[in-house]
């Protein structure tokens, strides 16, 4: 038996079905980009609708805004409070819209209502305590943990009232005329110490919550009011919502509509990153940098000069063909390996027919089917046109190959003995 066959490791790649040395009309069915596309068109059209998903919601976000902030002076779209403040400004109150935190201050200085809406939470705590500490009226809209602490110890949020709300149980003006609000408004709880200080609730829900809490800071009168909902364009004019609006900013000739935004946010009073982080994390850390150069010096290589040899390599052919089939399966390539077989198998049949090396597939079909005794349309599917739709097709197909390059070497092959061929 001869030895296997070897091959260099950088043995020249099959010849493509374009090369010159292959026989002509040897055409690979490689997939198109059509085909491609079309065996992938479920996840195309999935990925599309992921797409259209995303943009519908940005589109109906962008439109409930309608461009402008929350609570904007200026936004007439639903969330917006331009209704509230034209109604204002109709009954002879001076609105003044304030994007910084100075001018707030001033205004609040200055003896105007300040109504604060910090949707983005920048606010600190000793912000809001001097807003509390030289406003005569402030109105806090939606207030955080830390509005709370700076201006109301001991109220509480206590979550979304279940509905409309009718029980005032309070003495403000406001909420006596609002009489009742309409459902989505946030509550507040108010503990012993908080009632103690002055502290009282309007607008009463299950378990001692309120919609509406007020109370005296230590510069002026303090209302808050957990929600939005009672001063949006969408839901003023629902139950009381607008009398209480209207009732808490327009107590006095001018308020200050005040939207704090990212610039107002204390830049020196921000935490770092190593008070955000935890104590552990920069133990754990410096570990890490310690393990990872231990196991370096552990396991790495020694360093020295390098040292350049010539080695003779030589990869068996079979393990080059196995690797390559491994990548053909790993890709489900199934035409493409098979167009490889048939490339081999066009070159070899040519060669033992003694055939031109530029002969097309459609002579070399008939000249099989000649010395094979089969269908020329037959050999012709099988060399050329047949497509494998599956792993035991493709194995089929294979296998068909080597039975046709057989049976052609057994009619070519000089007889034996008497009647018989190998």
């Amino acid at each position: 038996m001869s030895p296997p066959a070897t091959t260099s490791l950088e043995a020249p790649p099959p010849t493509a079905p374009d090369d010159p040395a292959a026989p002509a009309g040897a055409t690979a069915l490689t997939p198109t980009i059509r085909a491609t596309l079309r065996r992938r068109r479920i996840w195309i059209v999935f990925a599309a609708l992921v797409a259209l998903g995303v943009l519908a919601i940005n589109l109906i976000g962008g439109t409930a805004r309608g461009g402008g902030p929350l609570l904007g002076s200026d936004n007439a779209a639903p969330g917006g409070a331009k209704a509230l403040v034209e109604v204002l400004r109709g009954h002879g109150v001076d609105v003044t819209p304030v994007d910084s935190y100075d001018l707030a201050l001033d205004a609040a200085k200055s003896g105007s209502t300040v109504l604060v809406y910090d949707e983005l939470g920048v606010l600190t705590a000793d912000r809001y305590s001097k807003l509390g500490l030289y406003a005569d009226r402030l109105v806090v809209v939606a207030p955080d943990f830390v509005a709370l602490e700076a201006l109301a110890p001991g109220v509480r949020l206590a979550g979304f009232a279940s509905g409309p709300l009718d029980d005032v149980a309070c003495d403000v003006p406001a909420a006596r005329r609002a009489g009742s609000l309409s459902d989505g408004q946030g509550l507040l709880r108010v503990d012993d110490d908080a009632a103690a200080d002055g502290w009282q609730g309007c607008f009463r829900d299950e378990g001692d919550a309120f919609a509406v809490v007020t109370g005296e800071g230590r510069g002026g009168e303090i209302t808050l009011v957990p929600a939005t909902t009672s001063f949006e364009n969408g839901r003023i004019t629902e139950h009381g919502n607008a009398a209480l609006a209207i009732g808490l900013t327009g107590a006095s000739e001018r308020l200050a509509w005040y939207l704090p935004g990212p610039t107002d946010a204390a830049a020196g009073e921000a935490p770092t990153i190593a008070e955000l982080t935890p104590g552990w994390v920069s133990p754990v850390l410096a570990l890490a940098v310690i393990l990872t150069i231990a196991a370096g010096v552990w396991r790495g290589r020694r360093f020295g000069p390098l040292v350049a040899e010539n080695l003779p390599v030589q990869v068996p052919a079979g393990e080059t063909s196995e690797g390559r089939a491994r990548l053909y399966a790993r890709n489900t390539a199934r035409l493409h390996a098979l167009d490889q077989l048939r490339i081999g198998s066009i070159g070899r049949l040519a060669q033992a027919l003694r055939l031109p090396r530029a002969v097309d597939v459609a002579s070399l079909a008939e000249a099989v089917a000649a010395s094979t005794g089969r269908d020329p349309v037959a050999v012709r599917q099988l060399l050329v046109d047949a497509q494998p739709v599956g792993d035991a097709d493709l194995v089929r197909l294979a296998g068909e190959l080597g039975d046709l390059e057989a049976d052609v070497r057994a009619r070519l092959a000089p007889e034996t003995g008497p009647g018989r061929r190998p």
